[in-house]
């Protein structure tokens, strides 16, 4: 498969695992197209072994990969072969995304390879000691910690991203904040389902369903700043999509629904554009 063939393959993948991010990638210019798809592809693969359920997946097992996918994602050349080793115990439980992590790291453009790597790779580490402590949070430190690795580091990443492609500067902690703004509002939606699935709660010892809501909009003020050193369009328009759901994600559920209708989300994505 040549690369113009892996890429539209690998967009194939991003448009199954999640249309919530494959709407808005499509808005940015081709070579940061190319980038942030290969950095959310990646990021997703790591997910994936973080978020595995199956019996034999225990939370060591997670920790014990996802270190070792941090260090190998370190090295100057991505080696394969030492990769799908690491995830031979699993190999039968991981999906496509997963298993093809060299594919994505093949298709990054030259000059953002360090950036989506070294950003991979912290992610992975980062999981990879929550899943040793089977993801307890129990004071806001653990959850700002939690939240930096799983989505505030996207934003320092996107940042990065933004400056090499377009020359666009923004601050690095409100950068964290858009990330943490989008992932408390997955937290809030997800809060019951993690509990009676998982055994897993996001919620610090003596905070209520209210004090979520107010660190989500706390986190979703810091986005909503970052937004303004953003001057491209189709950057603009990537940043916006995703924020604009998740304010409106919040307001609904502050309302008692439990998210928005697909209708409204498609409404929204119109707005985003017509804006």
């Amino acid at each position: 498969m040549n690369d113009k063939e892996l890429l539209k393959d690998a967009m194939r993948v991003l448009k199954e695992t999640s249309r919530t991010f494959y709407i808005p990638i499509t808005f940015l210019q081709k070579e940061l197209k190319t980038a942030v798809a290969t950095a959310y592809l990646m990021m997703r693969a790591i997910d994936e072994i973080e978020d595995n359920e199956h019996a034999e997946v225990s939370n060591e097992l997670k920790y014990a990969m996802l270190a070792d996918v941090s260090v190998l994602l370190k090295e100057k050349t991505f080696n394969e072969e030492k990769y799908l080793e690491i995830l031979r115990p699993v190999k039968d439980f991981m999906p496509e995304v997963t298993l093809r992590l060299a594919d994505w790291i093949r298709l990054i453009p030259a000059g953002a390879e360090q950036i989506v790597k070294d950003a991979t790779s912290e992610m992975a580490d980062g999981m990879g000691k929550w899943s040793k402590s089977n993801f307890q949070v129990r004071t806001k430190e653990d959850l700002d910690e939690y939240t930096y690795y799983v989505a505030g580091l996207v934003g320092v990443m996107l940042s990065e991203l933004w400056e090499w492609n377009a020359g666009i500067k923004t601050d690095r902690e409100l950068a964290i904040g858009y990330g943490r703004g989008l992932q408390l509002v997955n937290i809030l939606r997800n809060q019951q389902e993690d509990m009676e699935e998982r055994g897993v709660s996001f919620v610090p010892e003596g905070w209520t369903r209210n004090d979520l809501f107010a660190y989500a909009e706390e986190n979703l003020e810091k986005a909503d700043l970052y937004m303004k050193d953003i001057h491209k369009r189709s950057i603009l328009l990537f940043c916006r999509l995703p924020l604009a759901l998740a304010h409106k994600t919040l307001k609904a559920m502050k309302n008692g629904q439990e998210k928005m209708t697909r209708e409204e989300v498609e409404r929204t994505v119109k707005e985003v554009q017509a804006d």
